[in-house]
């Protein structure tokens, strides 16, 4: 049998970050330039070639290697994920995607009428349709919070407290919160740390969306915070393939997952689910769910083994990230004479993502527009999703451009594959694509 977890491609060699790293350890065409980390990841060779190994074992021996050797390298791999949470192997387990885990939970979740699950106007589109969804089936309603950026962390809380006390008053009861670590868009920090301490004075179960989280973010003081469950996405950050997800259940709360989403053979009756322990049923659970491509799951060793040994770990990787993305959204900002998105405090730009405002004015009037430069509001979309093709098209890269609170913004993810060079040259074909907007050449 092949021990895959005794062998290692990694080679310890020091390779600066940025370019040098992107041409030497992955895989982007040279004519292209990732500029969003942030959507769909990516993954060093070496995991590839981790990846390749595992699927040509499968193809050569499906039984041996999907009954007896998958589940001891998924447990190894659950193994090396939980210390970055803080928690117990015991306590997270892999699925595909977030939006699958933030699903797991929401419908595992029993609703009454009059019950309600609060989030914010930032909520990733696909988690607020799940919602929608149990308001179909179930007798929850969704409750949103609106917030335009910037704000500030201490007026986000303010409002989470209003809202729980409004609905309090209409006579309903707020069962679950559901709120992120870092939002999608704009690319910011959420207070989700003092988001989850009131959600515990008010009996509320949180469900953290933390997406963009796991090897974005130091999570090992996820227990101390306490959330009800937190999910996040392995592939974006933590530079393993796509798809793969951890979801963190403490041990007091895995009595309430009772079924995977689809439901599938680790299921069992109440009568037959209480033979086991709880730690046992829902580890069980998650261990085969369907028939798919679980690779990605166990080389989360290997992207660990490379963070480690090639970058000089999370701290190291965490750090250039969020310096690139604080120092390389100024440089866009300085060479376009606009600015980049931040509240007072600062708290907000403690991540790897920047946005930056496009020097594009916008006017109520068609008619001005026409003459002065300016965008009529009701093409502001229109302009907005021509940009981000354009760089699509024409420079082989793609600026997410969205027009946002009256004004357009990008955002830029922050990588190690990334440095200075990329940012300028990011900034000097966003100005080329306004010029061309405000000449009405698109």
């Amino acid at each position: 049998m092949t021990r895959f977890h005794d062998e290692s491609s990694t080679i310890a060699e020091t390779v600066l970050f940025g370019r040098e790293m992107r041409q030497a350890r992955f895989n982007f065409a040279p004519s292209y330039t990732p500029l969003n980390h942030g959507s769909f990841g990516a993954f060093p060779s070496c995991v590839r070639e981790y990846q390749r190994r595992l699927q040509c074992e499968t193809e050569a021996k499906p039984d041996t290697f999907i009954r007896i050797t998958y589940p001891r390298l998924l447990r190894e791999a659950r193994e090396v994920v939980a210390p970055l949470l803080g928690a117990d192997t015991d306590e997270v387990v892999f699925v595909p995607n977030a939006l699958t885990a933030i699903n797991t939970v929401l419908r595992n979740v029993t609703y009454q009428d009059g019950d309600v699950i609060l989030y914010f106007s930032t909520i990733y589109d696909a988690c607020l349709k799940t919602i929608e969804s149990l308001e179909e089936t179930t007798g929850v309603n969704g409750y949103g919070i609106e917030l335009v950026y910037p704000v500030e962390d201490e007026e986000i809380l303010d409002k989470f407290r209003a809202a729980i006390l409004e609905i309090r008053s209409q006579g309903k009861s707020v069962k679950l919160a559901m709120f992120d670590t870092i939002l999608t868009f704009p690319g910011v920090r959420f207070p989700w740390e003092s988001l989850v301490p009131i959600c515990k004075d008010h009996g509320i179960l949180s469900c953290i969306d933390g997406a963009h989280g796991i090897g974005h973010i130091d999570l090992r003081h996820l227990p101390q915070v306490g959330p009800d469950f937190f999910i996040s996405n392995c592939y974006k950050w933590l530079m393993v393939p796509r798809g793969c997800a951890v979801l963190y259940v403490p041990y007091h709360n895995q009595a309430l997952i009772r079924t995977t989403y689809p439901t599938a053979e680790g299921y069992q009756p109440v009568a037959q689910r209480k033979a086991q322990s709880q730690k046992s049923y829902f580890i069980n659970l998650f261990e085969k769910v369907s028939t798919i491509d679980t690779t990605p799951y166990i080389c989360v060793t290997e992207a660990l083994k490379f963070r480690a040994q090639v970058c000089g770990g999370e701290e190291s990787v965490m750090n250039y990230c969020k310096n690139m993305a604080r120092e390389g959204g100024e440089l866009m900002a300085s060479i376009m004479g606009t600015e980049v998105l931040k509240n007072k405090t600062g708290t907000s730009r403690d991540c790897c993502f920047t946005n930056v405002r496009l020097p594009l004015e916008v006017t109520d009037d068609p008619q001005e527009g026409r003459h002065t430069g300016k965008v009529p509001v009701r093409e502001a979309k229109a302009v907005a999703d021509w940009i981000t093709i354009t760089t699509v098209d024409e420079f082989d890269t793609f600026i997410a451009t969205r027009y946002y609170a009256g004004a357009f913004w990008i955002r830029i993810s922050s990588q190690i594959y990334l440095d200075r060079r990329d940012f300028e040259w990011a900034a000097n074909v966003l100005l080329d694509l306004c010029n061309r907007v405000m000449k009405g050449i698109r």
